[in-house]
């Protein structure tokens, strides 16, 4: 599975001032005898290491520098990036934010930026977002299928109702109900057109894969999506953190019924996206 910031993260966690250790007299914690699971694999026998609740080996430094990286990512679930041997496969455990928390061992200042930024990331995530043009307050757009929006803000400063449209942020025109674009000029889907648009790729590592369009819409919530060109043909959306193929676009358990992760679809590379899906959450 594609995850871009692997690399970083471990190059962040060697650059923190101070060094993080654990307190080997903390009873709550259950102290193991083998390498860090998660990035460095580090076995030196004097740094101590604990195990989550997914039974991989992490050091204080290690779970904050990975953690961060997912915070980095717009990410506000924490999984293990551990593989698991006999399955050759990511972890995926979700560890819990007061685990998180605890055996990361994290400074007042960084539960302070932590749990600021889950909050930032959880609302961009569930909930739709823009600054009103009218009056610059936020509103919020609940219907994922119309692009006309009301702001309550502007309607009662003007005694008349304010509408405006979520795709080109102008006063709307046309028919309200409307999910492509209004009748002002120049309104269209920027995503949508760089979708059309985008140049293709090729995944050296996996077989028989090239001119594959290098930007996708992720077929459950419509977050667009770039591969980093290595590893496998599979890609974990940081919207809504599910698992796709990049190049047939199924679920990736869809994709491995008839394929594998090095190896071409055997539908071949899915065309270029014509629509965004829009996201179901509930």
């Amino acid at each position: 599975m594609c995850l871009s910031v692997t690399d970083r993260w471990t190059e962040d966690s060697h650059a923190m001032e101070d060094e993080k250790s654990y307190d080997p007299e903390d009873r709550t914690l259950k102290f193991v005898e083998r390498q860090d699971d998660i990035g460095t694999l580090d076995e030196d026998p004097s740094v101590l290491k604990a195990e989550m609740s997914c039974g991989h080996a992490v050091t204080p430094e290690s779970l904050t520098g990975w953690c961060r990286s997912l915070l980095d990512q717009g990410q506000f679930r924490f999984l293990c990036p551990s593989y698991i041997t006999e399955t050759a496969e990511m972890c995926g455990a979700e560890w819990p934010y007061p685990e998180v928390r605890r055996l990361a061992v994290l400074t007042t200042e960084e539960m302070e930026h932590f749990e600021k930024t889950m909050a930032d990331s959880a609302a961009a995530t569930y909930c739709e977002y823009k600054s009103c043009p009218g009056c610059n307050t936020y509103v919020e757009r609940k219907d994922l299928s119309n692009l006309c929006v009301m702001c309550t803000v502007c309607t009662a400063d003007n005694g008349q109702v304010y509408e405006f449209c979520w795709q080109c942020m102008k006063k709307w025109k046309g028919p309200q109900e409307r999910s492509d674009h209004c009748d002002n000029d120049g309104c269209i889907n920027q995503d949508l057109e760089l979708l059309k648009n985008c140049k293709t790729t090729t995944l050296t590592e996996v077989q028989g894969v090239s001119d594959c369009p290098s930007i996708r819409a992720c077929p459950t919530c419509g977050q667009r999506v770039e591969h980093d060109k290595t590893g496998c043909k599979n890609i974990l959306c940081p919207r809504c953190n599910v698992e796709f193929c990049f190049v047939c676009l199924k679920l990736t358990s869809d994709c491995l019924e008839t394929s594998s992760y090095f190896i071409a679809c055997s539908d071949g590379v899915a065309p270029r996206q014509t629509s965004i899906p829009v996201w179901c959450r509930n």
